[in-house]
């Protein structure tokens, strides 16, 4: 592959400069421009070992390029350019053959052992369970989804995990809306608690009680756990249904009851004690006179509570992880759940947050380094808000969510195949504004269609020639066309393209980068012709319409959506 023969080469020739250090070479960044003219591949390696190297970044630029062992079967040419950087291009040999190895390579192009099997985490969605999945989770659905098999592309043994928070008091109060529900369903006065959840659904849920059973739970002291236990029951067969069809898949639906039930919070206050890392006070140590205490802190200025040293450890100050009422904090049962997470082997977690968990990422890190995990075992990806738009204006309402769009709501209006590439057209990072109305179009303006529609007219054509007798060339081809050459540079690039965004845990230069392909193909279509009465020429450019095809599939899928067959009629006008 690319990638490896561009780093094999300069560890080849930084040992013959004699600038040879593991360190070195680890500091080595290869890209893909953006622009033609700046090559295929390019590095800014001499700019960053100038100083150290005591040698002017162009002279170190030039040295670089001169010792890197060209193989002329991959590139034609090894540039200096700018201040120092360096730039390769691609040979005719290797343009050519191009198509015929993503051919051969199907599915697993663009695969590559980057990681060696590291095992890694991701956890999310992991909404309350307490309603339907809002667009949120939705987004974080699509994100996380991508992530893991982005991950396990690149040679991670990755896998998916949901976290069930049932354990607090949100799930109570699910239980008593669900029985204040009930009880009105039969007539029974019993109001919804001030701060309980008045959705729709949940008259649902009540709606699904048999009576018997539930009318004896109103009697008795404890009939709230009752309610709310087969009201999380519920609610967690409808998120488990929702994201299994959205195309979401977990290794495990981790219950934060669990922990509690096998003692995994009392041992991990244990491990916490025995590192000296705990202590019992009204006052934190690291409080300053004029910094208040956080929320979960508020009840530690008027009996004794357990602090955790996590200022100790890079947070703004020490936390409580057990109240003077003896009741934990949520902090101590989410160290417990990492400590199972690395319990289990895992190398490093990478949990998917929502946008109001900023705050908490510090003290969680610092948590688990006064726990003795490693500083970068845990990594956190917060996944911003979402703003539905439909004619210029907001979307907030769901009838039967209550207060929100729910992802189902989404999945019956726009498909799960067009919301999950509008979620991940954007950074993780960034506010989004999805466009309900551009998401309903069915052509060109729309871009997962405009992707789809792409693959399925490549299907289109490699029908049409089969039927005439017309099958891709066996080997490798001849392209001269600048059209042709465009697009196989575009799909040279797909390989570095995963590897990016699964290490820079940026799922959204995939959808990018196929609409960039897209956009190649449809240009190398209306300007070659594929199917004509020459046959070489045409077995030529079907084996790259089939690359191209092969190429879009395998973007899509890692995304989790469809590369259909054929297309409706309403998609004919994409060009």
């Amino acid at each position: 592959m690319v990638w490896k023969a561009l780093t094999d080469g300069f560890a080849d020739a930084l040992k013959r400069v004699e600038l040879w250090d593991p360190g070195r070479l680890a500091k080595l960044e290869l890209a893909v421009p953006r622009e033609a003219g700046h090559g295929d591949w390019t590095t800014n390696l001499a700019l960053l070992l100038a100083r150290e190297a005591g040698r002017p970044p162009r002279a170190l630029a030039q040295s670089l390029s001169a010792a890197f062992p060209l193989d002329p079967a991959l590139f034609s040419s090894v540039e200096v350019a700018g201040p120092g950087f360096i730039n390769f291009r691609y040979s005719a040999a290797f343009l050519d053959r191009l198509p015929a190895v993503i051919a051969r390579a199907g599915d697993r192009f663009g695969e590559a052992d980057h990681a060696g099997g590291s095992r890694m985490l991701v956890e999310y969605v992991s909404a309350n369970p307490t309603g339907p999945l809002n667009v949120v989770s939705a987004r974080a659905a699509a994100v996380g989804a991508a992530l893991v098999r982005l991950l396990n592309a690149t040679g991670h043994h990755a896998e998916g995990e949901f976290y069930v928070n049932d354990a607090g008091n949100q799930a109570d109060l699910l239980g008593e809306s669900m029985a204040a529900r009930f009880a009105e369903r039969v007539g029974i006065p019993r109001p919804v608690p001030e701060n309980g959840y008045r959705g729709e659904y949940v008259r649902d849920l009540a709606a699904t009680l048999p009576e018997t059973d539930a009318r004896a739970a109103l009697d008795r002291p404890e009939g709230g756990h009752w309610f709310r236990d087969r009201a999380l029951d519920r609610v967690l067969e409808w998120q488990r249904r929702d994201l299994a069809e959205y195309g979401a898949e977990f290794s495990r639906w981790f219950r934060e009851s669990e922990l509690h039930a096998s003692g995994a919070v009392a041992a991990t206050l244990a491990e916490l004690e025995g590192r000296g890392m705990v202590y019992r006070a009204r006052q934190p140590e690291a409080w300053s006179g004029d910094r208040p205490p956080a929320p979960e802190d508020a009840d530690a200025g008027l009996e004794p509570a357990t602090f955790l040293r996590t200022a100790r450890f890079g947070d703004d100050l020490d936390r409580v992880i057990v109240k003077s009422n003896g009741a934990p904090t949520y902090l101590l049962p989410d160290i417990a759940y990492h400590r199972d997470k690395h319990g289990r082997g895992f190398r490093h977690a990478i949990d998917l947050w929502g946008p109001d968990h900023h705050g908490y990422v510090p003290r969680m890190k610092a948590a688990l380094q006064a726990l003795g995990l490693e500083p970068d075992f845990l990594e956190v990806l917060i996944v911003q808000q979402v703003n539905l738009m439909s004619g210029g204006a907001p979307v907030k309402m769901s009838k039967r969510a209550g207060e929100f769009v729910s992802l189902r709501d989404l999945m019956d209006d726009i498909g799960s195949d067009c919301a999950k590439f509008f979620f991940l057209m954007r950074s993780t990072n960034a506010h989004l504004d999805f466009d309900l109305d551009l998401a309903r179009r069915q052509n060109d303006e729309n871009p997962a269609y405009y992707v789809q529609y792409a693959h399925a007219r490549i299907a289109s054509i490699l029908r049409f020639a089969s039927e005439r007798g017309l099958e891709p060339a066996d080997g490798d081809a001849s392209h001269g066309a600048a059209e042709e050459i465009a697009l196989i540079r575009k799909l040279a690039a797909f390989p570095e393209v995963v590897r990016g965004a699964a290490f820079a845990r940026e799922p959204h230069r995939v959808p990018a980068y196929l609409l960039e392909t897209a956009a190649a193909f449809h240009r190398f279509y209306h300007a070659c012709r594929v199917v004509s009465d020459d046959v070489a020429r045409s077995r030529a450019r079907l084996r790259l319409a089939e690359a191209a095809r092969i190429v879009l599939r395998n973007g899509l899928a890692l995304m989790g959506v469809s590369a259909p067959e054929r297309m409706s009629r309403a998609t004919e006008s994409v060009t």
